[in-house]
């Protein structure tokens, strides 16, 4: 008989202690959960205060806690921190997201946690990388700022964020990208390291391929609304009713296909827009020909029409119409999430598959100091010291 159990997930033996909060720190953990690690999350005894975010945040907890522990522990109190010091030396990787020198404090820091177990791995999260800055306070929408992303995302004269928390969850993944390198590095050396990943440089990162523009160039990049496009074809129309779609026709075959699917031979055999190059430079006067021509077009018979000719071209959708996108939900594409009330939405899964299937929710986002019981005896408290540790909220749960 063929043995058909799924194989264990990649980080199935590897423990994760968190000290994280809102979305770059968690979003490593999460990522690492995902992939089979036991991620431990440490609360305060009144949880995460991710939890009680409204508006913009209101998602955050869940969509960033999946497949993960909560211990609450007061680390403010002696008690708190012996406990969680018991925890971290029981790690492979510490992870954390606060100030600097707020982990020292705690004698959470990573020299204070080697002593304790010297082959950790120790996962920093911060704003910025050691230099001049990194006292600085930094928020995704400061070092997108300072980052040149926002300048690139909005008008001339009119800096904008980008529409989602780009670095805080780029700057999660290089950490946990950093996390695996040194679980890689200490399989060879049998030493830990300490990862230090950051919101700025992680910008920076995001913004290179502008940098190097200028530097291959000598020219500045425009920000996106004014650049000068590398294609005629790509851009968003506006057709039938008001309906917009992107459409796009980057080569010399796709605007041959193009031109023929819309009966556009005039355009076709006019010398001036022989080459893609040519086309760019005529985007003053071709572009206008071609909203014309289009406009009265369904927007759905726009897409298929360049599906069937295998075009590129996309519907404008709104973040929450994605929960009824038949692709991601034949493909399976979301996964099953508990929200802070208690009521279960679908979430996005990982964008990756492993022998062909998504890495999927094992454990939904914990209550707060939902496993620190079971966890603490673990570490060898009696169930009495439990319950005097309870009394003295130095542990909730």
């Amino acid at each position: 008989m063929t043995d058909t159990a799924a194989p264990p997930l990649p980080y199935a033996d590897i423990r994760i202690v968190e000290f994280t909060h809102m979305v770059m720190g968690p979003t490593c953990g999460m990522l690492l959960g995902d992939l089979g690690a036991e991620v431990i999350k440490v609360e305060p005894l009144e949880g995460d205060n991710t939890r009680r975010l409204l508006g913009a945040g209101a998602g955050f907890f869940p969509a960033f806690n999946r497949n993960k522990k909560s211990i609450a522990l007061d680390l403010k109190q002696p008690e708190g921190r012996e406990a969680a010091l018991r925890l971290v030396a029981t790690a492979d990787i510490v992870s954390e997201n606060f100030k600097p020198g707020t982990m020292a404090k705690l004698g959470l820091d990573h020299a204070s946690v080697k002593k304790l177990n010297p082959g950790v791995i120790y996962v920093s999260h911060k704003g910025f990388l050691p230099g001049p800055y990194e006292n600085r306070t930094a928020l995704d929408e400061v070092v997108q700022m300072m980052g040149g992303l926002a300048y690139m995302t909005g008008r001339s004269g009119d800096p904008l964020r980008a529409g989602t928390s780009v670095n805080d969850i780029m700057g999660g993944m290089f950490g946990a990208i950093g996390a695996m390198a040194a679980l890689r590095q200490r399989e060879q050396t049998g030493q830990g390291c300490e990862v230090q990943s950051a919101l700025f440089e992680n910008n920076v990162f995001l913004v290179m391929q502008h940098m190097m523009q200028f530097a291959a160039t000598g020219r500045a990049a425009d920000p996106m609304p004014s650049r000068i496009s590398a294609w005629a074809v790509y851009d968003v129309f506006t057709v039938k009713d008001g309906a917009q779609i992107f459409l796009a026709a980057v080569s010399d075959k796709q605007w041959t296909v193009f031109c023929n699917a819309f009966g556009l031979q005039e355009l076709l055999a006019d010398p001036r827009l022989a080459s893609n190059n040519d086309r760019v430079r005529a985007r003053d006067w071709l572009l206008p020909i071609l909203r014309a021509h289009l406009a009265g077009y369904d927007a759905a018979e726009l897409a298929a029409v360049f599906e069937a000719n295998e075009l590129p071209f996309a519907p404008i959708v709104k973040p929450q119409e994605l929960f009824d996108d038949p692709h991601l939900n034949a493909s399976g594409g979301f996964g099953a999430l508990r929200m802070n009330d208690g009521q279960m939405a679908k979430v996005p899964l990982l964008p990756l598959t492993l022998d062909g299937q998504r890495p999927g929710i094992r454990l939904q986002p914990p209550a707060t100091g939902e496993h620190g019981e079971a966890l603490l005896c673990e570490l060898g408290y009696a169930e009495a010291q439990i319950a005097d540790l309870r009394a003295r909220r130095i542990t909730a749960g």
